[in-house]
């Protein structure tokens, strides 16, 4: 175990987390909120001299492998989150440090789940940082470590595996570096685009400013107690698009900005993303007319935002869909496990994950119905590598262990067997919001300290697909 070099990845996230401290206590300043302008400030200031004097521990060498990788990754999520909440607790907002944990890790692996009982009492700079928080989470802060600090060696891959969601990550440009700083500069411009959309609905530039940095990292803070209700429709809408577009694997506007618009269409996992996403959002608003609710274009206005929201995993809300009928609450759930694209901002199992199972469930029927039959699972007309198939089986098998587990923890707190189920499925999959006392309208307030922090396990889990953070738990990760 290469500890010197993990040192040094994890002295620059305290650094940068420090520089990204700062933007937050320019929003104090600009509404005087000054005690939070001294928290921020003196936070920020900590933490830079702190990863400073971390960072004069120099490496001996300067690669170091998957298991270091997975290490660091996870060791940097954390140390982040710790500091994140440091703001929230000493600010007062959040006078108990595992409230205060619990929401900053559920923004910086936006997912949106609150103990908050009402979000409009927050200062404008706490505001700020909870919605800021979805913006750096979304893709990665060593990602973007890895855009603007080269790394030599076979660090940088191996950095990139296990902060990048998907079954697999890969170059998108010959080196690790550019794609990084592509994967941002994609990210910024649309983050811009998606401001000024809002901005030219006459929304205030704090909300839409804020509503734009939780969209693009598909994280789900609002300002508001009512989240996005009482927006404008346009905004709604213009929510909803970005939603959609932020949970596209990236590599498909990769391949439009270099002019390969054919090979942009020809993947297999953007299309069904996009049959899913429009034969739900019908589905839905048509059980809402056959059940009462008139108006098909509004219910699919409706139903589309809300089928974004959680199958992007971002998780604002225009309507509690725990009113809902059965039906609509039941397709709500199921794409809460299937949630976005590989190589997106989104969480859940992803799209890509789920076509490789279909095809290799279709490949063992045709098997058995032809035996000497030789088939490959292909995607996107490229054969599979076994050991991708094989990761993606073993994702699914820790991430059944992880959910059964927690639910038998979260079970203890005696709440209702459908706030317990999706308790856990709105954090392990990044959501936010699920059903009953944890839907649209609740919170996370009432569970105990100890489930709690079995939530804040599986928010970081599922932001980091899983095994990184069960490594840490491992004996032998630590043995030389």
């Amino acid at each position: 175990m290469n500890f010197r070099l993990i040192n040094s990845i994890l002295s620059r996230v305290i650094m940068l987390q420090g520089i990204l401290l700062l933007p937050s206590c320019l929003v104090g300043i600009l509404y005087r909120e000054w005690r939070d302008v001294i928290v921020y400030l003196v936070v920020s200031v900590c933490c830079t001299l702190f990863g400073l004097l971390l960072y004069q521990v120099k490496p001996k060498s300067s690669t170091f492998y998957a298991r270091e990788g997975f290490v660091a990754v996870s060791l940097s999520w954390i140390i982040m989150s710790v500091i994140g909440a440091m703001p929230f607790y000493f600010s007062s907002d959040i006078p108990d440090f595992t409230d205060a944990l619990f929401e900053i890790i559920s923004g910086f692996t936006t997912t949106g789940s609150s103990i908050l009982l009402d979000v409009e009492a927050l200062s404008h700079a706490n505001l700020f940082w909870r919605s800021f928080s979805h913006w750096i989470g979304g893709m990665g802060v060593l990602v973007f470590i890895l855009a603007i600090l080269p790394m030599s060696g076979g660090s940088t891959m191996n950095l990139m595996k296990a902060e990048s969601p998907g079954p697999s990550v890969g170059k998108l440009v010959p080196r690790i570096q550019q794609t990084a700083f592509l994967l941002y500069a994609i990210y910024f411009a649309m983050t811009i685009i998606e401001l000024i959309l809002l901005l030219c609905g006459s929304m205030r530039p704090f909300d839409a400013l804020c509503l734009t940095l939780g969209t693009a990292g598909t994280g789900g803070f609002g300002i508001r107690n009512d989240s996005l209700a009482s927006y404008s429709t346009y905004s709604q809408i213009v929510v909803t698009v970005f939603m959609f577009l932020f949970g596209v694997n990236f590599t498909f506007y990769y391949f439009i900005l270099i002019n390969k618009v054919k090979d942009a269409l020809h993947m297999e996992e953007v299309r069904g993303y996009f049959i899913l996403f429009a034969a739900a959002s019908v589905a839905i608003a048509v059980n809402l007319c056959l059940t009462g609710t008139p108006g098909f274009w509004h219910n699919l206005q409706q139903s589309a935002f809300q089928v974004a929201s959680v199958m992007t995993t971002t998780g604002y809300a225009t309507a509690d869909f725990n009113l809902w009928p059965t039906f609509s609450k039941v397709v709500l759930v199921g794409l809460m496990f299937i949630g976005a694209c590989a190589g997106s901002t989104g969480g859940g199992i992803k799209v890509s994950r789920i076509l490789i199972y279909v095809k290799q469930v279709r490949k063992e029927l045709m098997q058995q119905i032809h035996p000497r039959q030789i088939s490959v699972t292909k995607l996107d007309g490229k054969g599979i590598e076994h050991t991708t198939i094989r990761s993606c089986n073993v994702f699914l098998m820790t991430y059944g262990v992880v959910f059964i587990v927690s639910i038998l923890l979260i079970s203890l707190d005696g709440f209702d067997f459908t706030t317990t189920f999706t308790s856990v499925a709105a954090t392990l999959n990044n959501i936010g919001p699920g059903l009953d006392m944890v839907g649209p309208t609740g919170n996370f307030a009432s569970f105990s300290v100890f489930s709690k922090y079995i939530l804040m396990f599986d928010m970081l889990a599922g932001r980091l697909e899983i095994l990184p953070m069960l490594i840490l738990f491992h004996p032998a990760t630590w043995k030389k």
